[in-house]
């Protein structure tokens, strides 16, 4: 087998589990570099990951990355991978000097760009595309619609995960799960702050026992812990900080009866239906791929975005039919676990490994 290269912007924690799915099936046939920290700040790398680290610099007040440490690889006999993103300058000079000399190069990332398919931006990332082989983006759907596009590209899904099959398990509960759940960053374009108010707002038609958790950490925090103190709300609402360990997270899991996204969905909804836990969701968000995971009414509801009438209506009715949502839990993390495992994920690059490396 070829040896696998993956060249990343940064390697944030919830990768590892793909990212040691490779290794582990690949071993010394699989290498990774990565960079200290996203475009967007918060993001930042997971130093317990293996991988080699290259510099970062960013221009155009970080609208733009060039990348260093990663110019031994040009030529290199290797299947590279590397990010879909023209912002990345280094990454397109990698895709001509490689094409050019007949190296294969494979594009990872998002088939479109945020504003969507028939934005102008998507003009500059079909250039990028073009110069790829192969492109593998995040979802079924997303494939499905590239293909239309580009009929001639092999174009491969690989959809976001974060746990192994092993750790889709359903943990029995010592007490019936209420609390409510929150993991992800606490950024404004998450809206944690209209969760914990909407929150506060609807606890006369949720039980007196029933906890609101916060798993994650950023610029909202300081924020919400105002609104807590402010309200006298310590004992049901959670700031438990960014919490990287599986273990404690399945527990925070299977005490909760539903996770919610106030903002847009992101790996949390995969990583929450992986624990068999349903998500509420507000409907009008820019939502990233992962959303095609959710089935409304089989494993998640919706309510009306920055709406706390309809929030509190939404959580009033996953009270109202709890015993129905907890015997969903087993059928929703089976199907989770078909789908969106990091082996299922880490197959496909092996896959493309073996094809263009032979």
């Amino acid at each position: 087998m070829k040896k696998l290269v993956i060249i990343q912007t940064a390697t944030p924690d919830y990768r590892a589990g793909f990212f040691n799915a490779l290794r582990t099936a690949m071993g010394n046939n699989f290498q990774l570099y990565r960079g200290s920290r996203y475009f967007e700040t918060s993001v930042k790398s997971d130093t317990t990951i293996s991988a080699v680290d290259i510099g970062n610099h960013y221009l155009l007040g970080r609208r733009a990355l060039f990348q260093t440490g990663i110019w031994h690889l040009v030529f290199k006999n290797v299947v590279l991978v590397l990010e879909m993103n023209p912002r990345i300058i280094s990454n397109w000079i990698f895709l001509l000097l490689r094409m050019i000399v007949g190296k294969k190069t494979i594009l990872w990332g998002h088939a479109w760009p945020r504003g969507g398919r028939d934005s102008k931006s998507d003009d500059l990332r079909n250039i990028m595309r073009n110069l790829a082989p192969a492109i593998v983006v995040y979802t079924e759907k997303q494939a499905a619609e590239l293909l239309l596009r580009m009929p001639c590209k092999d174009i491969q899904a690989a959809p976001n995960a974060l746990l192994s099959a092993d750790q889709m398990e359903l943990v029995t509960p010592e007490k019936t799960p209420l609390n409510l759940i929150y993991v992800g960053r606490l950024t404004k374009a998450k809206k944690p702050l209209f969760l914990a108010k909407s929150f506060f707002q609807s606890m006369d038609v949720i039980p007196k026992e029933a906890k609101l958790i916060f798993v994650g950490s950023g610029d909202q925090i300081e924020l919400i812990e105002k609104f807590i103190i402010d309200n006298g709300l310590q004992d049901r609402i959670l700031l438990m900080g960014h919490i990287g360990d599986y273990t404690k997270l399945r527990n925070l899991y299977s005490s909760s009866i539903f996770s919610v996204s106030p903002g847009y969905v992101g790996l949390s909804l995969t990583q929450s239906l992986g624990f068999g836990v349903p998500m509420l969701i507000s409907r009008d968000e820019p939502h990233s791929p992962e959303i095609e995971a959710a089935t409304e009414n089989e494993n998640t509801l919706f309510y009306k975005s920055d709406d706390a009438i309809s929030f509190r209506e939404s959580v009033k009715s996953i009270y109202k039919s709890r015993e129905l949502w907890i015997s969903k839990r087993p059928d929703i993390a089976m199907h989770c676990k078909k789908k969106y495992s990091v082996e299922a994920m880490a197959n496909v690059f092996i896959n493309l490994t073996n094809k263009y490396g032979a």
